[in-house]
């Protein structure tokens, strides 16, 4: 290990380390995010992303967050949870150094990134956070979002506007514009969805 570098970027608290290992070059990503899972729910924390980047270097990234709290149930609502959710997540440097320390021991103990060297980076999801699962469509309902799809639903493949929730498969979410309209994305037709920062 070569020393820690803790940086700050795009409004994502980072803590960096620079992994060396001997091997080949392939990785099982959903054993790696396994391992991840297993130190986030030690801290109290939650996985909301893992990506595997290969360039000039090898990029191991974790995004880490605090786990919801229960819904509320909103009683005007027939017993629904209410929406919740704050976008901006509370992940101080802190967390971010615990779960990259004990996840790095998981790597090398288990030897789930072979290969030359990989910098392993554990961050908060950031403000403009990627939504990857149904819980994350529920959580955010209210918020403002992009999301482009691998085909076009209806006549567009790329739409902004705010989660409605997530119901049977689909995303659901208020549009944009002159008239607003509601349209449902099946999840499994979504390529991309990010929320939108707003100030």
């Amino acid at each position: 290990m070569s020393g820690r570098k803790p940086t700050f970027l795009l409004g994502r608290l980072e803590c960096t380390f620079d992994r060396l290992r001997p091997g080949s070059l392939r990785v099982n990503l959903e054993k790696i995010r396994e391992a991840a899972e297993r130190v986030a729910r030690s801290e109290g924390l939650e996985i909301a992303d893992v990506e595997w980047l290969v360039g000039k270097q090898r990029f191991l990234r974790v995004y880490i967050d605090r786990v919801p709290p229960a819904p509320p149930v909103d009683e005007a609502a027939n017993g629904e949870s209410a929406a919740i959710g704050d976008p901006y997540p509370k992940i101080s440097h802190a967390d971010c150094e615990r779960v990259s320390q004990q996840l790095s021991v998981i790597l090398d103990v288990e030897e789930l990134i072979p290969g030359p060297s990989y910098i392993l980076e554990v961050s908060s999801p950031g403000m403009d956070r990627a939504l990857k699962k149904p819980a994350d469509f529920q959580r955010f309902r209210g918020k403002l979002v992009k999301i482009t799809t691998a085909e076009p639903v209806g006549n567009a493949k790329f739409f902004e506007g705010r989660l409605s929730g997530f119901a049977d498969g689909k995303v659901r979410m208020e549009l944009k514009g002159k008239e607003a309209r509601i349209v449902e994305l099946p999840l499994e037709a979504i390529r991309k969805a990010n929320l939108v920062v707003e100030f």
